[in-house]
Order: structure tokens, then sequence, then C-alpha cells
């Protein structure tokens, strides 16, 4: 199917997608649960949908949900506590603007029809805001607790990627490891713009061809700025040659940020703490690399978060999400 591209130069598939992605450009988002939660894996979730409500009136651009769907102790994370899909009606009904982004469902361990009709539901009552990161799952023991083999993931995850496609289709006809129609039954609702946007986190157990071929932009974790651009030079190099336009690249970011501005960047769990002055710098760097959103996480953020997200919006968001 021939893509269309928006005048922001990446396809255009859905209000969130479009707005969130922009060709040169990079946007800022932040991570659900909004606050700090630093001293065990568990957050409090308390003001969660204020802090959601305030991240939209301050004009970030999106925020993320997680798949965490047992809490492993080894993983050290239990996310937002809340089912994503059932946490994604919530918040379609309790924001307008921002994007509804998930980072990112595991696909082996649920059957691609509830995916895709959960999915295509929260875009539709959300006004076409939601961005789908779909990934194959890194934590081991969630998968004999819903006894799927561990091993089989990629191939799961690719069978599972089919079948969502499918059912953006009328009357689909088609079958593989999940199951199947035969042109005669459909699925409802169909995504708000007729298509999913699905982000591939990490390889998923894919081949750079496969992502290259099949995703609508690639979630990657932070490096170090020489190999990042390397990484994401060679990969829009092959979306290139496999005849598809430029997808955009998202990642992640933990920050402390402090009250000084000028604090250089001290390393953190997948991040940094340090002051807003290095944090534009550093956003800036990505930029020029090709990144075109990060999600701040502020698990880790030691100062008040509404002072934090305050403090975002007046001195990194004119930047960057203008």
């Amino acid at each position: 199917m021939l893509e269309k591209t928006n005048k922001l130069g990446f396809q255009s598939i859905n209000k969130g997608y479009n707005s969130v992605f922009r060709l040169g450009r990079l946007s800022v988002g932040l991570v659900v649960p909004i606050e700090n939660y630093s001293s065990g894996a568990v957050p409090s979730m308390v003001r969660h949908i204020e802090h959601v409500q305030l991240a939209e009136e301050l004009g970030f651009s999106a925020v993320w949900l997680r798949d965490v769907p047992f809490n492993v102790p080894s993983f050290g994370d239990a996310g937002q506590i809340y089912d994503p899909f059932v946490y994604l009606g919530l918040l379609a009904g309790q924001t307008e603007r921002i994007a509804l982004g998930v980072a990112s469902m595991i696909l082996p361990l649920r059957h691609p029809a509830h995916v895709a009709k959960a999915a295509a539901s929260a875009d539709v009552l959300s006004g076409g805001r939601l961005i789908l990161g779909i990934a194959s799952g890194d934590r081991p023991e969630e998968y004999p607790a819903l006894n799927f083999p561990f091993a089989d993931r990629g191939k799961l995850f690719r069978e599972s990627y089919d079948y969502i496609r499918y059912m953006g289709d009328n009357t689909p006809n088609f079958e593989n490891t999940y199951g199947g129609t035969n042109g005669l039954i459909d699925m409802l609702p169909k995504p708000n713009s007729r298509k999913l946007p699905l982000l591939i986190t990490g390889n998923s157990q894919q081949s750079h061809e496969w992502i290259a071929q099949n995703g609508d932009g690639w979630m990657l974790y932070p490096r170090n700025a020489a190999l990042q651009a390397q990484i994401i030079k060679d990969w829009r190099e092959l979306v290139r040659k496999v005849g598809r336009s430029t997808q955009p690249i998202m990642e992640p970011l933990y920050i402390d940020l402090v009250e000084a501005s000028n604090v250089p960047p001290q390393p953190i769990h997948l991040g940094f703490r340090l002051g807003v002055k290095y944090l534009r710098d550093y956003l800036k760097s990505r930029e020029d690399i090709g990144v075109n959103h990060v999600a701040l996480n502020l698990r880790f953020n030691r100062a008040d978060i509404d002072t934090t997200l305050k403090y975002l919006a007046d001195d990194i968001l004119p930047e960057f999400n203008g």
C-alpha cells in the first residue's frame, strides 16, 4: 500500500503520530506514571490523571504507558500498574490533545485479535491519538505464567503483527498461528485512519530488514551519540532501499533534573542527573543525529514533579515542541 506523506515529512497515519513525529525535528513526551518512585518498583499513582492533564496543558507532545503484565522482581519496575488498554480508555476521556502512546505492548503474550480490537477502540475513542509500540518481550519469567514459549517469541511477534495488520482490512481472509478468518466476518471498530501506527521496540527478535519493511518507526534505547547516529543512518538507508518513506526514531531518557541549570550530566539508570542547560544540549544533539522523539522518565527525579514539569515547559518545550 502506498504510504501517504504528511506535510512534516513522515507518512500520515493518525493525529497522534502526525503531531509527535516531524522530519528533522525532535519532540518531547513523558513516561507514565509521572512521579518519583525511585525507592521501590511500585509507584503510588497519586494524582496520576492530574499529572497527565498538566502535561497536556503545558505542551508535552505525548505520554507513554508500558505493558508490564507481572511485577517481576528482577525487572524492578511495575510500570503504571494498570492494564495499558484500560488505562488508554480512561486517558482518552480525560485528555483532549496529547498523543497516547504505549512503549511497548508485548505482542506474544496477548492474542492479536484482542490487541487489534482494543487498540482500534482506544484510537477511535481518543480521536486518533494512539501510537502503539510493540515488542517481543524481555522478561522470561512472564512466559511460563501464560504458558507461552519464550524461545518462540520472535515468530509469535511476526505472526501477531500480521494478524493485527489484517484486522485493518474489511472482512479479511487469512490464516496463521493465531487463527484466521474466511472473509465473511469483520472486526470493528477500524482504526481512526484505517491503520494503527506500529513502532517496533529494539529488534524484537527480528532482522533490521524486517523492521525497515514493516515498522512505522523504531524505538531505540539511548546509546552514545556516534554509535546511535550510525545505527540510525544505516537503518534509514535500509528503509529507503526497501522503497519506503523515511520512518521516525524515538528514545526514552531517565532524568533527574536539578535546580541549577549548569550542572553537567552525571549517569543514572538509562539517563542522567543534570541541569536544564545540559538537557537542552543533549536533546539538540539527539535531534541532530535523527532522533524524532524523546520520552522523559521522571522516576528518579528528586525535585517536586509539578515544579519539574513547569521548568521543562518553560526551558525545554519552546525549542522542541513549539
